[in-house]
C-alpha cells in the first residue's frame, strides 16, 4: 500500500521559494497551499533541507537570516510530517551562527534529543 505523504524534492521548494520559473511556480503554489492547510501531507529528508540551504546561499545568494525565515514559515506548514522541531532548531542555529547547515542539523539533533556530539569540527564543538 502506497503512503498518502509526498516526500519532497529541493527544486520544489526552490520554484516556491524563488518563482524563477512560472510553470513550475504555479504548480508549487498549488501543492504548498494544500501542505498549508493540511489537505496534502509531505516530508522534507534532511538531505533536501540542507541542499536547498545551500542552493538559497551559494547559488541565489540569499542572506542567511532571509533563508531561516523563509524555511520557518515553511515549515508551519499543518500538513508537514516528519522531525519538524530539529530543523527549526538546525535554521535558528544556521542563522544565528556562521556554520553549515549540515553542522546546524547535527547540533540540532543533540540539543533536541539529548544527545552527545563527536565531532572534530571546531565549529561543532564550539
Amino acid at each position: 500500500m502506497k503512503s498518502s505523504v509526498v516526500v519532497v524534492d529541493t527544486n520544489v521548494i526552490i520554484r516556491y521559494l524563488i518563482g524563477d520559473h512560472q510553470e513550475h511556480f504555479r504548480k508549487a503554489c498549488a501543492f504548498w497551499e494544500r501542505v498549508r492547510s493540511g489537505t496534502e501531507r509531505a516530508f522534507i529528508p534532511e538531505s533536501v533541507l540542507a541542499e536547498t540551504v545551500y542552493v538559497l546561499l551559494k547559488i541565489y545568494t540569499v542572506p542567511r537570516e532571509e533563508i531561516a525565515d523563509k524555511l520557518l514559515r515553511l515549515l508551519d506548514y499543518r500538513g508537514l510530517v516528519g522531525e519538524i522541531e530539529v530543523y527549526r532548531q538546525a535554521l535558528k542555529i544556521f542563522a544565528r551562527r556562521k556554520i553549515d547547515m549540515v553542522d546546524a542539523i547535527v547540533l540540532a539533533w543533540a540539543k533536541n534529543k539529548g544527545l552527545r556530539i563527536f565531532s572534530f569540527d571546531r565549529d561543532v564543538l564550539k
